[in-house]
């Protein structure tokens, strides 16, 4: 009993070892576990068949329990040391697949922000110079639209001039033509009046040639002032009527009164 007791304090201690060495893998804890039952299994049937025997034998039993104690916990360790190596080649492994896959990563954040930034430098670049060639084609727009507007105002101004000029030219035109027309108006009527001068005075000289200017002058079948015949007078033998009756012989003979004299000059009569 004290044996079997004694193993079992053993083997405690080995699994609890075990478990410290291999705690931070749940694999490998499970690998001890069962190790350690198996181990206790194959205790237990030892202990059976040797209390069958001597207790002179128990002594070398026991010795060589412990013997085979200390086996079982050096292959028990070595198994350990096995798993807990493996289990840190794996937790390596992962370690730097993940600080390979973290590298990856930083590097593809990296080349990202990288073409991030190069295309945001491209689309700027792209926008400042459409906005340079909008300011530019407004620009150009704005002095096209300043000449067509200067070209506007200088054709109006010239049409303006032109206009105003035709105007004062037809104005002009026009008040000379008046002018003209005023002139000839009384160059006519001065013409006139000269004219109408001219026959009074005719008319006189011809009433002082053939009557001495009386109305009831009388010579024969002549009578009055411009010594016409009696019949030409209708019996009407008034100033008036004479003056009338002299105008319509004249006028109607001659012309005019200076015709009259002119007449009267070359023939001593009219």
């Amino acid at each position: 009993m004290t044996f079997k007791h004694n193993f079992k304090k053993v083997l405690s201690a080995t699994a609890f070892a075990a478990a410290l060495v291999v705690a931070p893998a749940a694999n490998v804890s499970a690998a001890t576990n069962d190790a350690s039952s198996t181990q206790q299994s194959a205790t237990a049937t030892s202990q059976d068949q040797q209390a069958s025997q001597d207790q002179a034998a128990s002594q070398s039993s026991a010795a060589n329990q412990s013997s085979s104690t200390s086996t079982s916990s050096a292959t028990s360790t070595s198994t350990v040391k096995k798993v807990a190596k493996k289990t840190k080649k794996t937790s390596k492994k992962k370690a730097v697949k993940k600080v390979a896959k973290k590298t990856t990563k930083k590097k593809a954040t990296k080349k990202a922000k990288k073409t991030s930034k190069k295309s945001t430098k491209k689309t700027t670049k792209a926008a400042t110079a459409a906005v340079t060639a909008s300011a530019d084609q407004s620009q150009a727009t704005d002095q096209q639209d300043d000449a067509a507007k200067k070209a506007a105002e200088a054709a109006a101004k010239k049409a303006a001039a032109k206009k105003a000029a035709a105007k004062k030219k037809a104005a002009a035109k026009k008040k000379a033509a008046a002018k003209k027309a005023a002139a000839k108006k009384k160059a006519a009527a001065k013409k006139k009046a000269a004219k109408k001068s001219a026959e009074k005075a005719a008319k006189y000289w011809i009433a002082m040639r053939e009557s001495g200017g009386y109305y009831t002058a009388r010579n024969g079948s002549c009578y009055g002032r411009y010594q016409l015949l009696i019949s030409y007078l209708g019996g009407d033998l008034s100033k008036k009527n004479q003056e009338r009756t002299a105008d319509r012989y004249v006028y109607g003979r001659y012309g005019s009164w200076v015709n009259a004299k002119r007449f009267w000059l070359a023939h001593n009569w009219y």
